[in-house]
């Protein structure tokens, strides 16, 4: 994954978050800055202008800065620090999706329009798959013939069967009886996706509360996993996203999508600082293959550009 390139070899480290806060008249081989308030409040915006957010910004900059103002660093050294901190931020919830005896394992899967629900269903079935278990997907974005489509043609490539309902069914009826139809399949996961909402339409939520409430009908504990797909560009939005679902559908877990395109992937750490949920995995790419493990250490080096 790259968020950022990676600096010229031979050259002053620029590349990441952090090139501005060494001028071209420090482009000796290994520039050095005081650390100091100013230096600091620079880190800060920095942090900051990466969708970090503000509380986070200044939590990681107070750890980094603590028995060590007046020391000279270099680029590289505050890269170290600043990747060292982000990664002790997200360690705790780089966890992969858990899976249970319990079958089948029902996966919500929610999230606002273009997020990448779709895609990262496809991806996730194409991997389970692969280890062996035996996959359901439910198409429940029933009011968009063009979303069934793309689910149909995710589910292929997977080798995976897509259950659909006609055009304008009611989605919780289709989840229920997709719900029976997995279990009498002696499927292991069944998942199900959702309409892409948006989080302040509250008939649309609504309707996500009543597909919740259908397929408790069948296992109390359903579903298992709730997993709310981010899109990496819509930055600080997508604390709000969190807020909001996780009231509504009890999100287990969170996919961080384009994650390829984008040097504003600080929105994670700031994600992981305020609600601690489990970052499954990350999308850095269209094709089948391209959804990842999330790593602490490969995102927090990626995202300061830090070589590796």
């Amino acid at each position: 994954m790259e968020v950022t390139p990676p600096p010229v070899e031979g050259a002053p480290e620029k590349s990441g978050l952090l090139g501005r806060l060494f001028t071209r008249d420090d482009a000796q081989a290994a520039p050095r800055r005081e650390l100091d308030d100013d230096m600091l409040e620079e880190l800060e915006e920095l942090l900051i202008a990466s969708d970090m957010g503000v509380d986070t910004a200044l939590r990681i900059t107070a750890n980094i800065a603590e028995g060590r103002m007046g020391r000279r660093l270099s680029s590289r050294e505050i890269k170290e620090l600043l990747a060292a901190e982000i990664a002790r931020v997200m360690e705790p919830v780089a966890r992969p999706l858990p899976l249970y005896p319990k079958r089948p394992q029902v996966v919500l899967v929610v999230g606002v329009n273009g997020s990448g629900k779709t895609t990262t269903i496809g991806k996730l079935a194409s991997q389970f798959q692969a280890a062996g278990k035996k996959v359901v997907i439910a198409a429940g974005d029933t009011f968009r013939a063009a979303a069934v489509e793309q689910l149909q043609v995710w589910g292929e490539r997977a080798g995976v069967p897509v259950l659909t309902a006609p055009e304008g069914s009611d989605p919780a009826s289709l989840a229920f009886d997709a719900m029976a139809q997995a279990a009498r399949d002696g499927a292991d996961l069944l998942m199900i996706d959702t309409a892409g909402r948006l989080q302040n339409r509250a008939d649309l939520m609504e309707e996500l509360a009543k597909i919740v409430r259908v397929i408790r009908k069948q296992d109390p504990d359903a579903p298992h996993n709730t997993l709310l797909v981010l899109d990496a560009t819509t930055g600080q939005n997508a604390l709000s996203q969190v807020d909001t679902f996780q009231k509504l559908a009890d999100v287990s877990g969170l996919v961080m999508t384009k994650l390829d395109g984008t040097a504003k992937g600080g929105v994670l750490v700031a994600l992981a600082d305020k609600f601690g949920l489990p970052i499954h995995a990350i999308g850095v790419g269209e094709q089948i293959d391209d959804l990842d493990a999330f790593d602490p250490e490969e995102f927090a080096a990626a995202l300061t550009g830090l070589a590796r």
